[in-house]
């Protein structure tokens, strides 16, 4: 099937759907099996956050790497790569067995975890600008059923058949099996291809990677503002993503049922929020540049502020807790569609995904180092501490940010398609 053909691009989302699905799968599950590989090795909080801490390092640092990649090369033959590794690494991490060894092969997943940016960027070249953000919310939905798959085999598969080893190994021939599916089945497709000012334009002229319009990313000021929010913001994430059913089990008395029977509807309705920001994003975005960022504030305040009313809720009051935390679930994804829309509605085609791969070493320069922090506030005070102080603070700083984007998305939105309609005059 053509890359031209409609229903071929859908084809393309269903595979980074699922490539999406099962490597979060892989990546998120090891916060719902903290207790048995603590015990396994013997570990602390502490040495907990090291290890995740370990693959976002490693992520950070390759960002800048397959950013670069991405925008030289093809993209979907350097996915397959990714998956590659993804398997390869998880497969290694199952096998270890000291602590040294297990932190190392930990640290080596997250050569993979820095992969996204050419998945969206060839998304962006499916899809123009109108539909990217439902696109990127409907893709990214896998990522908390990931987290859901995650949590059901930790918690009632893994358990079954001989413990956490036996679920990497799954998680990881899922990774190499489909690496080969990607290698043959997704296309390339040209670069700014889907830009609505080269809608007619048969014969697309190959934008090619240069050093003056990547240098030019730093002149955005839309962009400082998204790398500021993308470094606070991811905080959150990691602090609950690592920490959240240790402190459900260890400080609010949940056993293994009571825990999946609370997270999984609230996971589902994490899921839900991903489509629901791209798809508001994408509405309020025709009527306005500052849709998206509009959207992303709203996300951001009430996401904190029902967090803040779940965490105080008192242990005995299960139903009040649960019925916050559906609340925050809903209202904390809504940004993440649009800050990637927001990233390609003002950076040029050719250097897309090293705009998105900064994007993301910035978030993780200080991410990576969430679950240590944690750690350690945990072990000095106690987790719901840990996890009310950093996500407050976190998320109040992301609402300046957003506030300070919403000055610039106009300009610079505006110059890019002066760019485009330039570039569509000379073809």
């Amino acid at each position: 099937m053509s890359p031209q053909n409609p229903r071929y691009r859908w084809f393309v989302v269903g595979v980074f759907f699922f490539f999406m699905l099962l490597h979060q799968t892989d990546k998120l599950m090891i916060g719902s099996l903290q207790v048995p590989i603590s015990e396994t090795f013997g570990i602390n909080n502490q040495q907990w956050g090291l290890v995740n801490s370990g693959a976002l390092i490693v992520a950070t640092i390759l960002y800048p790497i397959w950013g670069y990649l991405y925008d030289h090369y093809a993209r979907a033959k350097l996915l397959s790569l990714a998956s590659f590794l993804w398997g390869a690494t998880t497969w290694l991490n199952a096998i270890m067995r000291t602590f040294g060894g297990f932190l190392v092969t930990r640290a080596s997943t997250g050569i993979d975890d820095s992969s996204y940016p050419g998945l969206y960027t060839l998304i962006a070249d499916y899809f123009g600008p109108n539909l990217r953000g439902k696109v990127y919310g409907l893709v990214q939905v896998a990522q908390p059923l990931g987290y859901l798959i995650g949590m059901i085999l930790a918690l009632m598969v893994a358990p079954m058949i001989g413990g956490w080893r036996s679920v990497f190994y799954i998680t990881g021939g899922l990774g190499i099996v489909l690496a080969a599916f990607i290698f043959f089945g997704v296309k390339e497709m040209p670069r700014g291809k889907a830009e609505p000012e080269f809608e007619n334009i048969p014969e697309m002229q190959t934008f090619k990677f240069s050093w003056a319009e990547a240098r030019d990313i730093f002149k955005k000021r839309t962009m400082w503002f998204v790398f500021l929010q993308g470094f606070a913001g991811v905080f959150p994430w990691n602090v609950i993503t690592f920490f959240f059913f240790a402190y459900l089990e260890k400080e609010r008395g949940y056993d293994a049922n009571s825990i999946l029977f609370t997270m999984a509807p609230v996971i589902l309705i994490l899921a839900g929020g991903y489509f629901l920001g791209g798809w508001s994003g994408d509405i309020l975005f025709k009527r306005s540049n500052k849709g998206r960022i509009i959207v992303s504030i709203i996300g951001v305040l009430l996401g904190a502020i029902f967090l803040y009313f779940a965490i105080t809720t008192p242990v005995a009051a299960r139903n009040q807790f649960f019925i916050f935390m559906c609340l925050t679930a809903l209202f904390m994804p809504l940004s993440s569609a649009n800050v990637i829309a927001t990233v390609y509605d003002v950076t040029v085609p050719e250097v897309r995904s090293t705009a998105q791969a900064t994007e993301y070493f910035v978030e993780n320069a200080g991410a990576a180092f969430a679950p240590i922090l944690t750690g350690i506030m945990a072990d000095q005070y106690s987790l719901q501490t840990a996890i009310l102080v950093i996500c407050s603070l976190a998320w109040g700083l992301c609402v300046l940010f957003y506030l300070g984007a919403l000055f610039t998305i106009d300009h610079d939105t505006h110059h890019l398609r002066a760019q485009m309609a330039e570039r569509a005059k000379s073809m």
